[in-house]
């Protein structure tokens, strides 16, 4: 029973929704600290996570940090070319789907390339093939050929960051 306990029981997790509590009350009082360590116990004994498969994974630091200064960067330029698109005098551009191979091998790599996707105005993944990895992803600016290819270029780009941050060769 004790074995039981410990695989399930995770501090950390109930730090953080001890935290997130105190967060959704508002203000930090002795009973909204008990109430979300109490909450916190109860989520996490009575909904455990699964394993989280993790062999072959890492995260090159360094990497990680510079990407997310690039990221931040092209969330600005996005930001404005999606504006521009709209407060133009001219029609909107056409739009297209398209599935879109992704080379990465963990499921918690392609979670993490779709929630940095997504987040970036300009597209979105709509659908998400597991099996064969590969994402349908949803373009707002495919007026010419140049504009798909560089929308691919970009998802491209993201893939081939993810996996030399996240994935061990």
């Amino acid at each position: 029973m004790l074995s039981g306990f410990s695989h399930r029981f995770h501090p950390w997790f109930v730090v953080w929704i001890t935290i997130m509590w105190c967060l959704l009350m508002g203000e930090l009082t002795w009973a909204n600290l008990i109430g979300g360590l109490l909450v916190g116990i109860a989520v996490v004994m009575a909904l455990p996570l699964p394993a989280m498969p993790t062999a072959g994974q890492g995260v090159r630091w360094l990497s990680l940090f510079g990407y997310l200064v690039i990221w931040n960067r092209d969330l600005l330029v996005a930001s404005f070319k999606v504006a521009w698109l709209s407060l133009r005098p001219a029609p909107l551009p056409r739009t297209a789907i398209v599935k879109v191979p992704m080379r990465v091998s963990s499921e918690l790599v392609l979670s993490f390339a779709t929630a940095l996707y997504n987040l970036q105005p300009g597209g979105a993944v709509s659908d998400i093939d597991i099996a064969n990895r590969t994402w349908t992803v949803h373009l707002l600016n495919a007026g010419s050929d140049e504009a798909l290819r560089h929308e691919l270029n970009l998802i491209a780009d993201l893939e081939r960051r993810m996996i030399h941050i996240f994935e061990r060769s």
